[in-house]
């Protein structure tokens, strides 16, 4: 049991790894939002919406990655799907450090260069859409059901270390430097930076085999019975995991498949808390925070330090949720965690209202940060690894990331628009969707804590089977009573 447990951890965290790259190159553009401005979007006389753009050029590809995710894991693999994510990360950051290669005068900003820049940051995103889907989708179709939620956790908890490593980094990078060097030189080394972690992850993915779900999908059932025996330390478990695996499979098999097999419910609350994980405004907060510190009074070391700040809170309390989601479990998690975002937000809201954008509210991006990363921030991958049945679990985890980064695109490319309005209003927002979240994690989300995928499956075909009953049941007063013109 031992060596099981070791080998599924050393799996997870290979897997993981796609979390770091998703958190470092999420992450890379809050240092270099400013130097972009004004070597693009000033130079060349751009909005304030183009400016929103290139911050979130990235996204568009993360919208592509996680709407190809599905097609493209179902046809080569999870694991052959994130080697590809590896690729497209290296590329990435060598292209967007240097955007003048081959076609292009270095220090001369046009708009054609202009252009290239968002490509090149597309094509990672388009890496970060493919690992921030079949990264929790690995690990939870390999992991034993009752570590399977701390696993999946550890991949949030390489997001937010990649964010933190890539928020050092960026301090490091500016730290004495002028701003005529940052602007010109220093964001190009921030991009650069994230070559070296896209190679690790490509080399380490080569000693991972695929996971004995997918396996047992393709009929490859002997390698799939060898990994559940590694996985979960003897032949007797891994038996009947397999069972339940090849029962789950042979059912679907006989009947047509589509994306409401176990009706919409299931699909609605993971495309909901796709949405509810952006909507409550955690990206507008990692994208802009060196520029939130400076419209504090900060410079440009100690905005970049307080953005470190922001990293370890971010770090420590996805710690703390690794520890707790399997005792206290992810739905009261997430109530907790919406409570005290709407906190954090209001407070936010309430400070810029009163002109009054000091250490109160740092207090509450951090007391913002806390809560979301206790709750929102990894178990919305949690559960979105979990609730999907097997059959169904590629497509719709492909829509929900497709989803997820729609919805981040949108808070983020409006919120320079929103703050024209007025900071305390677009908080205020924000802090809305925090109260919203809290209802619909009460209405609709199931806990999941403890239950094998098999098991939540069945939990999604009963729900269906009762609402056929129900509405036969109306169907038959209906057909039952008078009818009188």
């Amino acid at each position: 049991m031992k060596r099981s447990r070791t080998y599924i951890i050393f799996l997870s965290v290979i897997a993981a790894l796609g979390g770091l790259l998703f958190g470092y190159d999420t992450a890379v553009i809050s240092g270099a939002e400013q130097s972009l401005e004004v070597y693009f979007i000033d130079s060349l006389g751009l909005s304030k919406l183009f400016q929103g753009l290139t911050v979130s050029s990235a996204l568009i590809g993360c919208i592509a990655g996680g709407l190809m995710s599905g097609m493209i894991s179902d046809r080569i693999g999870r694991r052959n799907s994130l080697i590809v994510a590896a690729v497209l990360f290296f590329f990435s950051a060598l292209l967007s450090s240097s955007p003048e290669f081959l076609f292009f005068t270095k220090g001369e900003p046009t708009m054609g260069l202009f252009i290239m820049f968002n490509i090149y940051r597309i094509i990672g995103g388009i890496g970060v859409g493919l690992a921030s889907g079949l990264g929790p989708l690995y690990i939870s179709e390999t992991a034993p059901a009752k570590i399977r939620g701390k696993l999946v956790t550890l991949y949030n908890l390489a997001i937010i270390f990649g964010m933190l490593v890539v928020y050092i980094i960026n301090w490091r990078i500016v730290a004495g430097q002028s701003m005529s060097w940052i602007n010109d030189i220093g964001w190009r080394y921030m991009f650069a930076s994230e070559a070296i972690p896209a190679l690790l992850f490509f080399g380490l993915l080569f000693l991972v085999p695929e996971t004995p779900r997918y396996l047992v999908m393709k009929n490859k059932d002997k390698k799939a019975m060898n990994i559940l025996k590694k996985v979960n330390g003897s032949e007797e478990a891994a038996r009947e995991i397999y069972k339940n695996i090849r029962q789950a499979v042979d059912k679907l098999d006989k009947t047509k498949t589509s994306i409401f097999s176990y009706g919409k419910l299931v699909v609605s609350v993971g495309l909901l808390l796709a949405i509810a994980q952006q909507f409550v405004g955690i990206n507008v907060i990692l994208y802009y925070a060196p520029r939130i510190f400076a419209n504090m009074g900060a410079s440009s070391d100690s905005s970049m330090l307080q953005t470190i700040m922001i990293g370890v809170v971010n770090f420590i309390f996805v710690l703390i949720a690794l520890m707790f989601v399997e005792k206290v479990g992810r739905k009261r998690l997430l109530l907790i965690g919406s409570v005290g975002m709407a906190v954090g937000m209001f407070g936010i809201a309430a400070l810029s209202f009163a002109g009054s954008m000091g250490i109160g509210a740092l207090i509450s991006i951090l007391v913002f940060v806390a809560f979301y990363n206790l709750s929102f921030g990894p178990l919305t991958w949690v559960l979105a690894s979990e609730l999907f049945p097997n059959k169904i679990r590629g497509q719709v985890m492909a829509l929900t990331v497709a989803v997820n980064w729609g919805s981040n695109l949108l808070v983020s490319t409006t919120f320079p628009t929103l703050l024209e309005l007025g900071a305390g209003f677009t908080y205020g927002l924000y802090g809305l969707m925090c109260v919203l979240s809290f209802a619909f994690v009460w209405k609709l989300v199931p806990e999941t804590k403890g239950k094998t995928l098999e098991e939540i499956e069945q939990y999604w075909l009963s729900k269906q089977q009762k609402k056929k009953q129900t509405k036969e049941i109306g169907v038959k007063k209906l057909s039952g009573k008078k009818v009188s013109w």
